[in-house]
């Protein structure tokens, strides 16, 4: 119902019913159109190309580019990455746990490149998230910050959303500060991930813990920069965009967490290098890569 008043196909009195409009009694509510729960899947778009770097029966592996979100929030958007992987697997549509993930096994942010996870049997599917879901799946991830880091080290962080702002950003629980470069109330960014109501209920902590090495160093205008490889032992929102910003680690062009914004680029420098897991049918460890992206190639 909700979606629908946001389409505009619920109407009172004739006009499009807005967020918060209180009913007096006696309005004439018309509902234009009522999407059925069967009708909330992803809709093919052929128009999408994914570029898939592994494939079998059971899965896919597609290096996902900057700028394009991973699934749909609504069954009417089509510019996704699985809108395309729908059409050319049609299989994957009706697969997962939720109705817009058409088989995806987890997410990335839209501006975060690389490496998504898509099953193609109900089976792949509820093997690979068992795994996700105990943590035995290695993650591993290239960054490419601000300033030169000399040694790698372990992040073992305590993060919520932050409450100060309407849309998803991650803090620490204790401090509830990215750096001191980034304010409080600082401006959302265009393109960066949609609202989350966070209302009065108590702040609950999520526990990331991530590793990184830096592994090269380059200088840009004067301006020194660290290439990280970075693994995630957990699957906290933003973990690790939030957690190397805590630690004064801002990753290029990540102005959501206190980044200077680099122009004519498209997304932040991060990406997610490779997974590596049991195979959900012969039970074998894998590893799915991707290339490195341009930024990373120092």
């Amino acid at each position: 119902m909700r979606e629908a008043a946001e389409r505009g196909a619920i109407l009172v009195n004739g006009r499009p019913a807005v967020k918060g409009l209180k009913l007096r009694g006696g309005e004439t509510i018309e509902v234009v159109e009522l999407l059925e729960t069967s009708d909330n899947l992803v809709k093919p778009n052929p128009s999408i190309h994914p570029r898939i770097v592994f494939e079998d029966d059971t899965l896919l592996g597609c290096d996902k580019p900057a700028g394009l979100p991973v699934q749909p929030l609504s069954c009417t958007e089509t510019e996704t990455l699985m809108n395309g992987v729908a059409a050319r697997y049609p299989e994957c549509i009706p697969l997962g746990d939720r109705p817009l993930m058409a088989g995806a096994l987890h997410r990335i942010d839209a501006d975060t490149s690389g490496l998504v996870l898509v099953a193609r049997t109900k089976e792949a599917f509820e093997a690979v998230r068992t795994q996700f879901s105990s943590q035995t799946v290695k993650k591993t991830y290239l960054a490419l910050v601000e300033g030169s880091v000399a040694t790698g080290a372990t992040l073992e962080n305590d993060l919520v959303h932050d409450p100060t702002v309407p849309f998803c950003r991650m803090v620490g629980i204790h401090d509830r500060r990215i750096t001191s470069r980034l304010g409080p109330r600082a401006t959302k960014p265009h393109g960066d991930s949609p609202p989350t109501p966070h209302g009065d209920s108590p702040l609950r902590p999520l526990h990331a813990v991530t590793r990184f090495v830096p592994i090269g160093h380059t200088t840009v205008e004067n301006e020194e920069r660290t290439l990280l490889e970075v693994t995630i032992f957990t699957g906290v929102t933003h973990q690790i965009r939030a957690q190397l910003a805590m630690a004064g680690m801002h990753i290029v062009n990540d102005r959501l967490y206190g980044a200077f914004a680099v122009e004519n680029q498209t997304g932040h420098c991060l990406h997610s290098l490779a997974a590596a897991f049991k195979h959900p049918l012969t039970g074998d460890p894998v590893e799915i890569r991707t290339p490195y992206p341009p930024w990373a190639r120092l």
